[in-house]
């Protein structure tokens, strides 16, 4: 329930750790504002106690009430924070290059934009307006920031369409398709293949209820075969007990009305 703070999370972590000499997964929620700070202090008293830790986390910390541990946080506080830099081990292969692109998509699939004070998203993160931290800033950026914005993956221009507008979506047809895809500097071998990809975004128009963005536009032209196994995911479930037994009198009877 978020009760917890990073002493006392510490604190219960280290006496489950050494008294299981078990691996701890820790999940905590944001309920007093904490979730990040009792994940990473968490994870340390495993640690300290001679485990491996695993922190649960979500992305911009979606989640229940108050939300979850933010990823991009947690992962900021390991490699960057003064208690924990260069002392901790953590998975070597994540890409914070990635942040700022997941980060931007998932504020737009869930509707939620990303708060501007949100630590290394937020539109504020790397905004300086007072003069001494400005000039500090520009003078030598570890003055007064932890990070580079490029190891984000923020920094690229970002293009605003001004003028006439065409999407992709359920209702598209070839011509303003192709143009959607002539913007992205991707071309089709033939008409036939138009056709197909066109009905595939059609399908993920309708999937999503929004309109696509570039990536997932881009997505669909590289791995249609994925795509298309993404958009008709049959769920598997196994029927037992009463289900079973009402699946199987339906069959018996629909079996004697053909006979």
């Amino acid at each position: 329930m978020g009760y917890d703070d990073p002493q006392s999370s510490y604190n219960r972590i280290f006496e489950i750790a050494k008294a299981t000499d078990m691996a701890c997964e820790l999940h905590f929620h944001n309920d007093l504002g904490m979730a990040a700070a009792n994940s990473v202090m968490g994870a340390k008293a495993a640690i300290d106690a001679g485990v491996d830790a695993y922190i649960n986390t979500a992305i911009n910390g979606m989640g229940e009430r108050a939300g979850n541990a933010d990823l991009v946080s947690c992962i900021l506080a390991i490699i960057k924070s003064s208690g924990f830099k260069e002392k901790y081990n953590i998975e070597p292969n994540l890409d914070l290059s990635k942040a700022w692109r997941l980060a931007k998509y998932t504020a737009y699939a869930f509707g939620v934009p990303i708060p501007i004070n949100q630590p290394a998203v937020g539109d504020n993160a790397f905004a300086h307006e007072s003069g001494i931290h400005a000039d500090g800033a520009l003078k030598d950026r570890r003055n007064y920031e932890l990070y580079d914005f490029e190891e984000l993956g923020r920094g690229e221009p970002e293009i605003v369409e001004t003028g006439r507008m065409i999407t992709v979506g359920e209702y598209a047809g070839i011509k303003g398709f192709r143009n959607v895809y002539e913007k992205l500097e991707l071309e089709f071998l033939d008409e036939e293949e138009a056709r197909t990809i066109l009905e595939l975004a059609r399908y993920a128009n309708v999937h999503t209820q929004k309109p696509l963005t570039d990536s997932e536009l881009k997505f669909i032209y590289l791995y249609p075969d994925i795509a298309a196994k993404i958009m008709t995911v049959t769920p598997y479930y196994e029927a037992v007990g009463a289900l079973k037994h009402r699946i199987e009198n339906s069959a018996e009877k629909k079996t004697e009305k053909i006979i």
